[in-house]
């Protein structure tokens, strides 16, 4: 296979890469061709251009997979403006903090979500709409490679989603990486099931334009949902996260329908041996490839399907464009077999954390050295995670560093699940950890100090103020918690624990 193209171009011209009468978007029934998403993108682009914000102003979303949740990362850019995506499954709380944090100037919503904001969470100066409209038709934009295109938000460990600023070139350069690995082609039809505010999700739809090919995004509520939607589209593709893969391989296959399938993705943690046999399984015909990735760089690496059954534990090599190293506490590089820790560097490595330099030089610092980025003096993101390289070059996740939990395939800052649960004074103190959950990777266990008595109002408050992956699976109460040296919660102490009764 040919190396990609690597001249990064604006993001809103994905539009162009299809050939005119080739479906582009199939969505609640209805098809675009590449024709028709160019037009509808310029259009939405003319809507939002419309209101007159200045040049980089945010425009946010909070929408299930409609239409213009899906023209709108292409759209905002062309009209010179920075797309915030808000995940649906987000809560008031949630939302409020991303609209404020960021800035928006717009938030592109529905009748029902709008009304289920309180007074105080949009900010003064932005603006809701409940209805996308069609404006006069701009062109594709010339925007340089490193303009400001996208801030996506990802749950962090210390509290709050922070803002990953991506530029025309990440978003661009992502879509040709993964549409070149997966051997995309315009014959493909890909389901596209994940949230389109994650970075995987979003990736959906810019590398299925990358190859030419066709999106099909759903709103699903049951893994027979995702099969009725195999079938109705003739979907080629499905990306997926393990806790998916479990659900999916849960419901009845129909053969000829599983037989449709010819690519299978994951990401959002490892698959491991008995998901691998499971797929192979069920799923015979379709290429499996696993993945690794974190929104700061995008996607770091992949397992070529030929590779997955002798490694099934593996993270593979470095996507291309990607520059994915093992390096040692001390700045070098890891020796074969010696755990380290994944640094990637290249351009697809985000432009930082919006409003927040001090948290963006933790993660963002200069490559190493002795990387073929650092002699120019490039900058990496040094991902907190271990990882071992083999003596054949294949990578292996060993842990992650930090205490965020991966429910769902969703990024769960502890912090934020803590901090609502003592918002109402149930408990005095609180701390929220990921235990192994055989259908959502990890399950969160509340531990608290207080009275289990008010166990049920401050159940009723988390599933009003906390997304579903967000609720703890078990509340365990504790008269205290122990604490280490410095008189801070001793986490490692009360995971220990967690398991009492």
């Amino acid at each position: 296979m040919p190396p990609p193209d690597p001249a990064p171009r604006p993001i809103d011209t994905l539009t162009l890469c299809g050939r005119p009468g080739d479906v582009a978007l199939i969505e609640r029934g209805a098809s675009l061709d590449y024709a028709g998403l160019e037009l509808a993108v310029a259009q939405l682009a003319g809507w939002v251009a419309g209101f007159g914000f200045a040049k980089g102003a945010r425009v946010a979303s909070w929408l299930p997979k409609t239409r213009a949740a899906c023209l709108l990362p292409l759209a905002a850019p062309r009209a010179g403006l920075v797309h915030v995506p808000i995940n649906p499954l987000l809560k008031r709380a949630q939302v409020a903090h991303i609209l404020a944090d960021s800035g928006a100037s717009l938030v592109l919503t529905q009748t029902a979500r709008a009304a289920a904001l309180a007074p105080g969470d949009v900010p003064a100066d932005c603006r809701v709409a409940e209805e996308a409209g069609e404006g006069e038709p701009l062109p594709p934009s010339y925007a340089a490679p490193d303009a400001l295109a996208a801030i996506l938000y990802t749950s962090g460990s210390t509290g709050r989603p922070k803002g990953v600023m991506l530029a025309h070139a990440n978003l661009w350069l992502g879509a040709v990486s993964v549409a070149h690995y997966l051997g995309l082609t315009a014959a493909d039809r890909v389901l596209g099931v994940l949230p389109l505010a994650f970075d995987y999700g979003q990736n959906q739809l810019f590398s299925t334009w990358s190859a030419g090919a066709a999106v099909a995004p759903l709103d699903y509520l049951t893994a027979r949902d995702v099969v009725k939607a195999v079938d109705r589209v003739g979907a080629t593709t499905l990306a997926g996260v393990p806790p998916l893969w479990v659900q999916l391989l849960e419901a009845d296959w129909p053969v000829e329908t599983a037989a449709r399938l010819t690519r299978l993705t994951n990401s959002g943690g490892a698959l491991g041996t008995r998901l691998v046999r499971a797929l192979r399984e069920r799923f015979p015909g379709a290429d499996l490839y696993p993945m690794y990735g974190l929104t700061e760089a995008f996607r770091s690496t992949y397992l070529s399907p030929s590779l997955v059954d002798a490694n099934p534990e593996s993270i593979g090599q470095a996507i291309p464009f990607a520059e994915v190293m093992v390096v040692r506490p001390d700045g070098t590089r890891a020796a074969p077999g010696e755990a380290g820790e994944l640094v990637h560097a290249g351009p697809l490595v985000a432009q930082g954390y919006w409003r927040d330099p001090a948290r963006t030089a933790e993660r963002f610092r200069p490559a190493p050295a002795w990387s073929a980025c650092g002699g120019g003096g490039g900058v990496a993101v040094w991902s907190g995670d271990t990882v071992v390289e083999g003596a054949d070059g294949l990578l292996r996740f060993v842990g992650r560093d930090d205490a965020m939990m991966k429910v769902s395939g969703n990024r769960v800052s502890p912090t934020e699940v803590e901090e609502a649960a003592l918002a109402g004074g149930e408990a005095a103190e609180a701390m929220a950890l990921g235990v192994p959950d055989d259908r959502t990777g990890q399950a969160i266990v509340l531990v608290l100090r207080g009275d289990p008595a008010g166990e049920g109002a401050l159940r009723e408050r988390l599933r009003r103020d906390l997304p579903g992956f967000m609720q703890p699976a078990r509340i365990v109460w504790r008269d205290d918690l122990p604490r280490n040296a410095n008189g801070k919660l001793d986490r490692v102490a009360v995971a220990a624990g967690v398991g009492e009764t």
